[in-house]
């Protein structure tokens, strides 16, 4: 049986903001843990809001930060193994990053497919550079560029959907098993943001590779996902299987996310957008969210959520979905109410 894509094991990562002395610690990343099956290419969605903690669990992924607690394994194998200078190699072979800015990816110095050649003969993927060059063309042409479009040309002659293009082109040169792409839309034109999003489930089944997509756009990993997990200060507070996490949420937080998607006939109000991130949030001893959400009971403020299985495929880390008195979770509709018409805390 192959071993899922990428197991996070119960992962925290510290940062101390403010000074050495009067700073305040904060749990960026808080015991997250989850799995993405390797059983076939699958697209999973990390969601939230900026300071959620989505980037920093990327950077762990990508082995740019270290875990201050907890494991990260791709295919079975934890990160540590490739911390040794032989074995980065092999890492880089296995996955690869797609970040936000294209235009910081490469330098205006350097002609693009410079960067292309590169890591097609440094990661071992042709040995001449006649090779390379039809490895290059192979993976340009999968994302709608031809080499003659792109040999011997600058960053700053391309514009920022081309260049984009061309990063995740360079990405699947090693035909990676895993790609992080983290807001790879974010830098590029709204009407061509779909294209970004359609490249990647066409190169899912077509180059046999999973992605990790970073968002804070729920209607593009709506659309994309096979899997969404949801993001709130720090905590993985949602997880599961797309179809079921966007059409029956069950964290009041992910209804929120939802409801703040604007829609074809509907008035956008301006009032829904989300909150800043707050430092203390971070700090509180029972739900994150206690503070903000509407189905709040006392005890929210004062006991930690576990992780809750409602479904096969669908887990959330809230108390509504869990009967502290008798220990039986009730069944909920997305008003938040079980079947008395009570919230079930």
């Amino acid at each position: 049986m192959a071993h899922p894509i990428l197991e996070i094991n119960n992962v925290s990562r510290n940062f101390k903001i403010g000074g050495m002395l009067l700073g305040t610690k904060i749990k960026a990343i808080d015991e997250v843990s989850l799995t993405l099956p390797g059983d076939k290419p699958q697209i999973m969605s990390i969601v939230g809001e900026s300071g959620c903690g989505k980037t920093t669990l990327a950077k762990m992924i990508l082995r740019l930060l270290e875990p201050s607690s907890g494991d990260i394994m791709i295919e079975g194998v934890p990160l540590s193994y490739y911390s040794k200078r032989k074995t980065r190699k092999e890492f880089f072979k296995k996955v690869q990053p797609i970040f936000q800015n294209p235009f910081t990816s490469f330098s205006m110095r350097k002609t693009v497919d410079t960067y292309l050649f590169e890591t097609a003969l440094n990661l071992d993927v042709a040995q001449t550079r006649k090779d390379a060059r039809a490895v290059v063309a192979d993976v340009l042409k999968s994302v709608g560029l031809e080499i003659d479009q792109v040999l011997g040309k600058y960053p700053n002659q391309f514009s920022g959907g081309e260049l984009q293009r061309i990063s995740i082109s360079r990405a699947l040169i090693s035909r990676p098993r895993l790609i992080v792409a983290d807001e790879p839309v974010a830098m590029i034109d709204a009407s061509l943001r779909m294209n970004i999003v359609n490249l990647f489930k066409k190169l899912k089944d077509e180059y046999n590779v999973n992605f990790i997509y970073i968002t804070h756009d729920l209607s593009t990993a709506y659309y994309v996902s096979d899997y969404i997990a949801t993001m709130y200060r720090g905590n993985l507070i949602e997880f599961g299987n797309a179809k079921h996490i966007l059409t029956q949420p069950a964290h009041p937080y992910t209804e929120l996310l939802l409801d703040s998607i604007p829609k074809v006939g509907e008035k956008w109000e301006e009032d829904m957008t989300l909150p800043d991130l707050e430092t203390k949030e971070y700090g509180l001893s029972g739900c994150k969210f206690a503070a903000r959400c509407p189905y709040v009971k006392e005890v929210c403020r004062s006991t930690v959520p576990e992780m809750v299985p409602i479904h096969q495929e669908h887990s959330v880390l809230c108390l509504k979905h869990n009967d502290y008195q008798t220990g039986n979770p009730k069944p909920l509709d997305r008003s938040g109410l079980d079947s008395n018409n009570q919230l079930s805390v």
